[in-house]
């Protein structure tokens, strides 16, 4: 699939700076949701560029340190797990893609963004956007965004929050809900990286 047909579009509407932004950690228990936000020279050759999920970790990685070095501009923002339990998951996307968006170095004339949602109940893209559902896997932007955020979330998870508690096993889960991670929960309870808002069933069950 030609990956540059939503990029060529917004170019040939007279947008000459077109970015690609895509978030990820949406679903976990614990740690940040993060955002990237990618301007790519146009056509730009990046073999195996796809949505982050569909790659393995070791292509994205590779993929990851390509992006970083041959990016007209790159932007990795993140809404920590205070935040989101304050504004809800919904505005905590919204306010990472918009902050990913407002840290490129080369302000953007559009941004590609994907899904299916701009705006929550407080926080909005403010860029002049259009989404694409499921654009990681069509558009060469939103595919490098989605990379950078992953990668980056992953490794903040599986290093650091590794590190400081350990006894929950986040490089093995990377914060996500699988049986492990309850059972760590129930035996040491929630770490202050640990979003409480996402935790109601499970303390609703022991009580």
């Amino acid at each position: 699939m030609d990956l540059w047909t939503y990029e060529r579009k917004q170019w040939d509407g007279g947008h000459k700076t077109v970015c690609g932004v895509d978030e990820a950690g949406a679903g976990p228990l614990a740690g940040p949701v993060y955002a990237a936000a990618v301007i790519l020279p146009r056509e730009l050759e990046l073999p195996g560029l796809d949505d982050s999920k569909k790659l393995t970790a070791k292509k994205r990685e590779k993929l990851y340190k390509e992006i970083l070095s041959k990016a007209d501009s790159w932007s990795i923002a993140r809404v920590e797990a205070a935040e989101i339990d304050e504004i809800d998951i919904l505005n905590a996307r919204m306010l990472a893609m918009q902050r990913a968006i407002n840290g490129l170095k080369v302000k953007p004339d559009f941004a590609l963004i994907d899904g299916n949602r701009d705006h929550g109940s407080r926080y909005s893209i403010t860029t002049p956007h259009c989404t694409i559902v499921k654009g990681d896997g069509k558009s060469a932007s939103i595919a490098a965004a989605s990379i950078l955020a992953k990668v980056s979330r992953d490794l903040f998870v599986s290093t650091e929050l590794e590190k400081q508690y350990p006894e929950y096993g986040f490089a093995k889960h990377k914060g996500y809900g699988t049986k492990y991670h309850y059972e760590m929960l129930d035996l040491h309870g929630p770490c202050p990286f640990h979003r409480k808002t996402f935790l109601k069933k499970w303390e609703a069950n022991r009580i």
